[in-house]
């Protein structure tokens, strides 16, 4: 690929995905971009990028940026913050929504799913409090096959060995061949839809929990202020907004301000405990 090949391509991948090329991005270049020249017949990369330059197929279009998107993501990644979800800003939540009975999750740039049902089995294992309790549990990413094998449920045994403890395996899933498949009634709590952060995703309303992991890293400093402001627009004055371990809005926005008592997450500026906010502010 020549270097003007490799510039063009950096600027598109940034453009419709958000994702920076750093001093790897040659070799993932060339360890993922062959298998779309496969499966589009196409001679070489640089076959690809000139039709990428054309603008004229969409499809393939599509196809390189979910080839070159890292789609890493296993059940409980982080067991302290889903152990501080469970036992701090869910129970918060709850006490804060009590007279809506209303709770409005959305899991972010969340691969195939196991995000969004990792917080549905928390949920679960609080039925009896949620009792006429309306959940709503949003996964979106930018790839539609990602998205796909997050509706069906479906996952290998490698999958559901990473992070998943066995006493959830067993209650929340059944054997489908060589795969697992989740619980329908888990599958009904979470609804998957295509959003790439890099678009206008106001549309989707307020959440009273944000969980953007382990996406900011892959973004230049500019395209992480702009995303970190636009998702933390989405989130309700008392609400949550929980970053990857190594992810910081220090240096990049003064929107939201570490929680003191969760290490991860944030909320909006002048609002540091649920306790202590407007509980009634409009959503």
């Amino acid at each position: 690929m020549t270097e003007t090949d490799h510039r063009f391509l950096s600027a598109f991948l940034r453009a419709r995905s958000g994702l920076a090329l750093n001093s790897d991005g040659l070799y993932l270049v060339e360890s993922r971009l062959p298998a779309v020249c496969r499966r589009f017949g196409l001679s070489d990369p640089g076959e690809l990028i000139a039709i990428l330059r054309s603008g004229a197929v969409p499809e393939i279009e599509a196809a390189v940026v979910e080839a070159m998107v890292t789609q890493e993501t296993f059940f409980f990644r982080d067991k302290a913050i889903f152990a501080q979800i469970q036992d701090i800003a869910l129970p918060r939540l709850l006490e804060a929504r009590a007279a809506s009975r209303r709770l409005r999750i959305w899991s972010a740039a969340a691969s195939t799913g196991q995000e969004a049902y990792s917080i549905a089995m928390i949920l679960a294992g609080m039925a009896p409090s949620l009792a006429g309790w309306t959940v709503d549990i949003l996964s979106t990413d930018l790839s539609d096959v990602a998205l796909e094998r997050g509706r069906l449920g479906l996952y290998t045994h490698f999958e559901v060995q990473r992070g998943l403890p066995i006493q959830l395996l067993l209650t929340h899933f059944t054997q489908a061949g060589d795969l697992w498949q989740i619980s329908a009634a888990l599958r009904r709590m979470v609804s998957f839809a295509r959003v790439n952060l890099m678009d206008d995703f106001s549309g989707l309303g307020i959440f009273d929990l944000i969980l953007c992991r382990n996406v900011l890293i892959y973004f230049d400093d500019e395209t992480k202020r702009d995303v970190l402001e636009r998702v933390a627009a989405r989130l309700a004055h008392d609400g949550r907004l929980i970053l990857g371990g190594v992810e910081t809005p220090v240096g990049l926005t003064e929107t939201v301000v570490a929680c003191p008592d969760f290490k991860g997450a944030y909320s909006h500026v002048g609002c540091n405990r649920i306790s202590r906010c407007d509980r009634d502010s409009p959503k």
